[in-house]
């Protein structure tokens, strides 16, 4: 392979973004390789959110775990709503703006970065990287045992941020 062709699948993989992920279905009875694919993640618990880069081995760990978790792109919008509404230190206290450190200005700004997959969430020092949700105001419309091909919510959907709204 050239050094042209690898600099340039590089690039594809900056370029792809991020994805969010949350688990809507919790680890009970859960076969050993799903709840250590959930662990790595950072959603080992029902209704924990994370955003996690779109490239290979992530889609690879989200697709082995398909039957707990429901992804979408990630979009700056709803990162700046997840930032505001639930970041939290690692003491367990609430981020605020004025917590941020100077490369990172604002919650707009680290949303921006991580829609195009410039920075991970985990390294942003001042922010736990996961979000703990609330159920969904006004229940689930779909089923939580499906995947969203077949009528649920599961998988790869794009309806997502939508029900992130309604768990804020």
């Amino acid at each position: 392979m050239s050094s042209t062709t690898a600099s340039k699948q590089a690039e594809s993989h900056l370029q792809n973004g991020s994805l969010l992920v949350v688990n809507l279905r919790g680890m009970v009875n859960t076969r050993v390789p799903v709840r250590t694919t959930l662990d790595q993640l950072r959603v080992a618990r029902r209704f924990n959110a994370t955003i996690v880069p779109n490239d290979d081995v992530h889609l690879g760990m989200l697709n082995l775990a398909k039957e707990h978790l429901a992804w979408c792109k990630l979009n700056a919008d709803i990162a700046e709503k997840l930032l505001k509404a639930r970041s939290e230190k690692s003491s367990g206290t609430k981020v605020a703006e004025s917590d941020l450190s100077k490369e990172h200005k604002s919650f707009r700004d680290i949303a921006s970065q991580l829609e195009s997959g410039n920075i991970k969430l985990n390294s942003v020092n001042e922010i736990r990287p996961f979000f703990r949700l609330s159920p969904p105001r006004g229940g689930f419309k779909r089923s939580i045992r499906r995947q969203h091909r077949d009528g649920g919510i599961l998988g790869p959907n794009e309806e997502l941020p939508n029900l992130v709204e309604k768990m804020l």
